[in-house]
């Protein structure tokens, strides 16, 4: 990589901080041209930084890639925030499907619309990985000073001589790049993690947590007309206590559904799914609804791969101001709170904000990037930590206590809540998934405060759903405040 290449651009170089002739720009190398990599290649290239983008995938735009993977994701306001920062909003929306709720099933088929906010503004947005993923690599490559090299693995990171060593997937031959920092956006699986790990040069906490269950990609195709089967513009779920199916539609009038089972345990699970007749069994017990317009269901489970579904927390995140992990790389979390990517996303608005500070540590005019990898993990931490517990809270929800009738009576309360006092109420789904200027951490706090005030208060029977909104309204403040008091006496 050329260090010394110049370049002269209308935006703002960080983090000289003025736009001056001749200044040397910053090099970058970013590992992984996911959804994230590509959004921050797209943003640094926007801000006038030499980007070069390192993907061990061919191109997607010219390849299926997907394999069995999600195929589509739940796009909500975090996500969208950042697509307004490097300005493809309009762009982006032409691909999302508005999902309003969650369509619950029950085994007899019956189905029940649960919304997800009681602001009719409020939804959340079916989008496929792969369109939404291309889209953002088309708009990245749009400006000169980046560029992306596909098919290129990286087998480590020398974070200490800011050198990354590839593998060419054709050639096999291995090569080193370096730059003025690397980030790392590849995934739960990252390179540069591993060699934080295996380096041993500095502390590095590292956990994975794995759930019991892992996941297999299903779907609904369209009728000949090309509509769609069931209703369009929710999220299904067939929660089934133990396990559940969801589904999220297409543009092209197909469903995404994805079955959480667990590997071992209870009468069906992956392990013991090994014919086709015990597939259709189950699904002919569990969910018969759905069977009934899955004609493909056989030839999708055996043809799918079961995949496992983990955490991954770790810190620090930077190692001086060489190297940086973002997105799934430094905090991978379970699908079923539907903020994997939006977190990821939301990684680069306030990795944005922190380049906007211009922070400036280092002597003779170099970047500051230690300074500012410091302040963007300081000021993340705890926000991701955050959702990657209220995901895996929301997992056990989600296919069991939705259908629960105290859960659901919850729920009618905070819907008359929210659609009756707009300003003055919003749940704790309403607080994390549409409330994007504040911190998840703030959302799981007062969000879980809430939850624990109105349950509470059902269980007692010192509210009910028939009783005046203002007067809930007003116990269910008192109530949370309190809880919440207790939760700082606590230290929580």
């Amino acid at each position: 990589m050329n260090n010394n290449k110049i370049t002269h651009n209308s935006e703002k170089v960080f983090p000289i901080g003025e736009d001056l002739e001749g200044a040397r720009a910053q090099n970058i190398l970013i590992i992984g041209a996911g959804l994230c990599g590509s959004l921050l290649a797209l943003r640094l290239g926007q801000r006038g930084f030499n980007v070069s983008v390192y993907e061990m995938r061919p191109d997607l735009r010219t390849t299926d890639i997907s394999a069995g993977r999600s195929i589509n994701l739940a796009l909500s306001d975090r996500g969208i925030k950042a697509m307004k920062l490097v300005g493809i909003e309009d762009k982006v929306k032409a691909l999302c499907i508005p999902m309003n709720g969650r369509m619950l099933h029950d085994k007899e088929g019956n189905t029940f619309l649960s919304n997800y906010s009681g602001r009719d503004y409020e939804y959340i947005n079916s989008i496929s990985r792969g369109e939404l993923n291309a889209l953002l690599l088309t708009e990245a490559e749009k400006h000169d000073n980046v560029t992306i090299h596909f098919n290129k693995k990286c087998k480590s990171v020398d974070f200490e001589k800011t050198t990354a060593l590839f593998q060419d997937h054709d050639s096999k031959d291995e090569f080193i790049e370096d730059a003025d920092c690397i980030i790392a956006t590849d995934g739960a699986g990252s390179a540069l993690r591993k060699s934080y790990y295996l380096g041993k040069k500095f502390l590095f906490s590292f956990s994975q947590d794995f759930l019991s269950h892992g996941y297999k990609e299903l779907s609904i195709l369209p009728t000949e007309s090309g509509d769609y089967k069931t209703y369009k513009n929710a999220l299904h779920i067939w929660p089934r206590s133990s396990f559940m199916l969801i589904a999220l539609p297409n543009l092209d009038g197909s469903f995404t559904v994805t079955l959480f089972l667990s590997f071992d345990e209870g009468e069906y699970n992956f392990n013991n799914l090994t014919t086709p007749e015990l597939v259709t069994e189950f699904f002919q017990k569990e969910f018969p609804d759905a069977l009934e317009i899955m004609p493909n269901l056989v030839k999708d489970f055996f043809e799918n791969p079961t995949a496992a579904l983990g955490t991954v927390k770790c810190s620090p995140w930077h190692y001086k101001g060489n190297t940086l992990l973002m997105g799934d790389a430094a905090h991978a979390i379970v699908p079923f709170y539907g903020q994997g990517m939006n977190a990821s996303f939301e990684d680069i608005v306030e990795f944005d904000k922190v380049l906007d500070q211009n922070l400036e540590s280092l002597p003779d005019g170099e970047a500051g990037w230690e300074a500012t990898f410091k302040t963007y993990e300081k000021n993340r931490k705890n926000d991701t930590d955050a959702i990657a517990d209220l995901a895996v809270d929301n997992f056990h929800e989600m296919k069991g206590h939705v259908s629960n009738p105290i859960f659901q009576e919850k729920r009618k309360i905070e819907m008359a809540l929210e659609k009756e006092f707009p300003n003055e109420y919003a749940s704790k789904y309403s607080l994390v998934t549409f409330n994007e200027n504040i911190g998840y951490r703030h959302a799981m706090l007062k969000g879980r405060a809430q939850d624990k005030a109105i349950l509470n208060m059902l269980t007692d029977k010192i509210i009910s759903s028939e009783d005046d909104l203002k007067d809930i309204l007003e116990k269910v403040k008192a109530e949370t405040e309190a809880i919440l008091e207790d939760d700082r006496i606590a230290g929580l």
